[in-house]
């Protein structure tokens, strides 16, 4: 097989696994997969808000969820559920979380600044939500509510900011909900420290910048 049908076959393996699991497990707040292939087999770790729930008891379901993932083909594959320690700076589990509220029947306005201002309140440095769909009429349309900062582009758009994605399927039709959101403890390009220095430290730094110009003009 050539490298790159491998790679476009990995992909959509992983693809379906993660679509799959999404579903099984949307009653404990889906937080994401991570797949990785080990000399061993296929460690799949699955993120979600209630670790009990995908568990069972005695271990029973993650089991059963376990023998099913050899149906897509994977190599002996190794189940593991961990828990979301930050549920608020998870956007995968934040989309998810809200597409279930709007399938509950909240209005897509309040449901939209209540996430907002769940995951602003717990620290993050920005959030922007997108629900997408015929919310108010018999044409789509998508609704932004943002605060904070939030990338657009270049690599810190796809370094920096957490995405999440899910839909709620309505009886009028199927909303789209995104979520990007960046963390706390995520140092944006733009920002910058400034570092107090001592009296002593400064008679260094000023003796080393001296010596430096110096040693230029001798040149």
């Amino acid at each position: 097989m050539a490298v790159e049908r491998k790679f476009i076959r990995d992909r959509l393996i992983k693809l379906k696994v993660k679509e799959w699991l999404k579903e099984e497990v949307k009653n404990a707040g889906f937080g994401g997969v991570d797949i990785v292939r080990t000399p061993l087999g296929t460690q799949v770790s699955l993120f979600v808000e209630r670790p009990g729930l995908v568990i069972g008891r005695g271990g029973r379901r993650i089991k059963i969820l376990q023998e099913k993932l050899k149906e897509f083909g994977l190599d002996n594959p190794q189940l593991s559920v961990d828990e979301v320690k930050r549920p608020e700076f998870n956007a995968q589990l934040m989309a998810t979380l809200l597409a279930r509220a709007l399938e509950r029947g909240w209005y897509f306005r309040r449901a939209g600044y209540r996430f907002l201002y769940r995951i602003m309140e717990a620290g993050a440095k920005g959030c922007q939500i997108e629900i997408s769909g015929k919310l108010v009429s018999e044409r789509a349309r998508t609704e932004k509510f943002t605060a904070g900062t939030i990338v657009h582009t270049g690599d810190p758009a796809y370094e920096l900011v957490d995405k999440g994605f899910d839909i709620a399927i309505k009886k009028l039709g199927v909303y789209g909900v995104s979520v990007k959101i960046i963390p706390p403890d995520v140092e944006l390009p733009d920002e910058f420290k400034i570092k107090e220095v001592g009296k002593e430290e400064l008679e260094e730094i000023k003796k080393k910048v001296m010596e430096e110009a110096e040693g230029g003009v001798a040149q």
